[in-house]
Formats: structure tokens, C-alpha cells, sequence
């Protein structure tokens, strides 16, 4: 494995680390506005920009929508374009997101996850990122900020590859993550360069030996095609995901892939987590192995595409599973996770018995002990063989 020998220790929270990685990567532009707690962000990168570190045309724009707008225009153009943005900004770019991806831009967005509103919290929940869930883009979930890293610098290769060519969001919790200062091993200048390469446009618009027309009217002669060609396209990354990250891991020595396993090989029982939540859980499940009892860990890196397959292969054999949302799908059965894992399992050759946890909205902690009871939980209803109640809460006020 060539791991880079180059690489150094650097002390960096969450948003320091992918403005770093951002200037690394020296896009040709990035549109943004500012949002807590997204802002330190591209606060950071405009330094890089002041002060002559990188290439990039940075353009202050009046919203997120228009960062996103101004973002699809760039990419039409034929630029390497990134932004980052949070919750209610997210929400803002609603409109332009599905635009994004319907014309197969690969923009590379980092979000910064918070709870949106009402009432007004600018703490970390998912709800913005899962709200965004059908818009077309992948997306990748950060345990911490090393991750945040790492993912970023991948995104750029998965979203420019010729089978793909699809935006890419990076998550990141938001003050767990995103302003908590933590030992990030940062790759070489160089090295970043050579692994994402020069930038290949597609049909640029800027072009103008090949005149190219993007955002016609599209009726319902051939809208219907247009969407199944997104499909295939999202359903092309999953080689291109594991592809990048076999790169990525011969520069880094860092394994990725669409999940992570821990402690499953033996496993009866297990809890499903995103993002920085799955630190504290693997805090839980070493607290219960310490006593005896056989539970682990499934990471969700990538939540779109969903990796049916890898789910199924992992969670088949298990006798119960605790499946925890930081996000309400309100009306619905169950958190976006749940809905997704629970039916996925459908085809699986056994099923083990599955309950959801709502958790953390608005930034709440959830602690060890607060996983602990969600596994013993799991644990009690697979001793009884029927799920009773399928929603539980977690730190939730009795």
C-alpha cells in the first residue's frame, strides 16, 4: 500500500478541515453565503482566497439560493465548483438542488447539519440533509472531522467521474463536528492535486465551437427519459464510490466504503447510526461487550445511493436491530434511516426484529448509556419474539 509519507498532524475542527481540504483542491469557483454554523467554513476559505493561496473566484452572493444558482452557472460554464451551506440555507436551495442534478453537474457541497426551523435552533439535527434526501445528490455522512476530510477530497472524484457526473453533498454534524477541534491527518498539497486531477468539463457552455443548451423546457415527451437517466446514473456511483475510496486508502492508509462495521462479526444485536453519533455508540457497545453481551455497530457513510446489499449483508444474520433518526419523517412510519433499513431487510433471507429511535433534534446529546438502553431494548423485544411499539425516544423528557 503506498500510503503518503508526506501527510501531517494538523489541529483543525470540523469546518477548518474541509476549508483546508477546499484549498487543497483550489476549485475554480465556490458561491456561498454564510450560515451558523456553516459560516466559519467559507470564512476560512475566503482567507485562502485573500490572501493568494488558491485560484478560486469567490463570489459573495445575497442567499443560498442564489449560491446555488450561481454554483450551476459556473458548472454549466465548465468550472470546478464547491460550496457549503446548513439548514434553513439548505432549505433556501431547495429549488436549485434538484436543478444541480438534473443537469448533471458535479458541484461539491459541504453541509454543515442543523435543525430546522421553527422554533429557531441552530444546533444539530439531520433534518436538513434528509429533507434533501430525493433531490438527486449523493450523500456522504462524517463520524468526525477527519472523515469530513477524507470525504470531501473523495466527492470531488465521485461527482467529476465520466459514469456519474452527479452533485455530491458532504455532511458533517454541526458543532459536534463542525467547531470541535480534533487531530486531523491532512495529505500533501500535491498529493490532494494528483488524486482528484485537472478537471474535465462536459459540454461547457462556454464551448462555443459545440453550442450546448442547458434547462429547456422539458414536457412530458421526454422528461420521463431524462429522470430514469439520473437513475442510472446514481445507481452507476456505487462501483465509482468504492472505487475512489480503494484509491483514496493506497494515499492515506484510511479505509472507506458505503458502511462500517464494528464488532458485527459475531454479533446478535446491533444499532445503526449516521454521523458523529456513532463514536459515542461504539463507546456503548464496548460498555456492553465488557459484560458479555454479543452487539456492534453499522455506520452509514453513504445514504444515497442507499447500499441495499451491504445492509442486508450485514444485518440479515442478527436477531435485532436498533435503528436511531436524528430527523422525523413527520406522518410517517418510522425516521428516514428506519424506513430505508427496515426496507431494504424485506428482502432478506431472515429478518431480524427492527425498532426506531428518534434522538438528538435540535442538538440534544445523546450519551452511551442512552445507546445502551436502545440495545437492551432490542434485546428484551427479541427474548419476547413480537415488536410491540416500533418508535422509541432517546434523551427525551419523560
Amino acid at each position: 500500500m503506498a500510503i503518503n509519507l508526506k501527510a501531517r498532524v494538523m489541529g483543525l475542527n470540523g469546518n477548518a478541515a474541509v476549508a483546508y481540504a477546499m484549498k487543497q483542491i483550489n476549485p475554480d469557483v465556490v458561491a456561498a453565503y454564510p450560515i451558523t454554523p456553516q459560516t466559519d467554513c467559507v470564512e476560512r476559505f475566503a482567507e485562502y482566497v485573500s490572501e493568494g493561496l488558491v485560484k478560486t473566484e469567490f463570489v459573495t452572493v445575497e442567499s443560498e439560493h442564489s449560491a446555488m444558482s450561481a454554483c450551476i452557472g459556473a458548472a454549466a460554464a465548465g468550472g470546478r465548483v464547491m460550496t457549503a451551506t446548513a439548514a434553513n440555507g439548505l432549505a433556501l436551495m431547495w429549488e436549485v438542488l434538484y436543478i444541480a442534478a438534473s443537469m448533471r453537474l458535479p458541484i461539491v457541497m459541504m453541509v454543515t447539519n442543523r435543525a430546522l426551523s421553527g422554533n429557531i435552533n441552530i444546533h444539530c439535527d439531520h433534518s436538513d440533509t434528509m429533507g434533501a434526501r430525493d433531490s438527486g445528490w449523493i450523500q456522504l455522512f462524517s463520524e468526525n472531522a477527519q472523515e469530513a476530510y477524507d470525504n470531501i477530497i473523495q466527492a470531488v472524484k465521485i461527482a467529476e467521474d465520466l459514469n456519474v457526473r452527479l452533485p455530491v453533498m458532504v455532511t458533517q454534524d454541526g458543532f459536534i463536528i463542525s467547531h470541535a477541534v480534533e487531530r486531523v491527518e491532512v495529505l500533501d498539497d500535491e498529493v490532494v492535486q494528483n488524486f482528484v486531477g485537472p478537471y474535465k468539463p462536459v459540454y461547457p457552455l462556454l464551448d462555443l465551437s459545440h453550442p450546448v443548451t442547458y434547462g429547456p423546457l422539458d414536457l412530458f415527451d421526454y422528461y420521463f427519459e431524462h429522470k430514469r437517466s439520473q437513475i442510472e446514473a446514481i445507481d452507476n456511483s456505487f462501483p465509482v464510490i468504492k472505487k475512489v475510496a480503494e484509491e483514496f486508502e493506497k494515499i492515506s492508509g484510511r479505509s472507506y466504503g458505503f458502511l462500517e462495521s464494528y464488532k458485527l462479526d459475531d454479533a446478535e444485536y446491533a444499532v445503526i447510526a449516521l454521523g458523529s453519533t456513532c463514536g459515542t455508540a461504539k463507546e456503548a457497545v464496548n460498555a456492553l461487550r465488557e459484560k458479555g453481551k454479543k452487539v456492534g455497530l453499522l455506520k452509514i457513510r453513504c445514504f444515497r445511493p442507499f447500499p441495499k446489499a451491504e445492509i442486508i449483508k450485514a444485518l440479515a444474520p442478527l436477531k435485532g436491530v436498533a435503528v436511531l433518526d436524528r430527523s422525523v419523517s413527520f406522518g410517517g412510519f418510522g425516521g428516514p434511516v428506519f424506513t430505508e433499513v427496515r426496507s431494504a431487510l424485506y428482502d432478506a433471507p431472515s429478518h431480524p426484529l427492527i425498532i426506531n429511535f428518534f434522538y438528538g433534534l435540535g442538538g440534544r446529546d445523546i450519551y452511551p448509556e442512552d445507546i445502551i438502553k436502545a440495545l437492551e431494548k432490542i434485546e428484551n423485544v427479541v427474548q419476547k419474539g413480537k415488536v410491540e411499539e416500533h418508535i422509541g425516544y432517546l434523551g427525551l423528557r419523560e
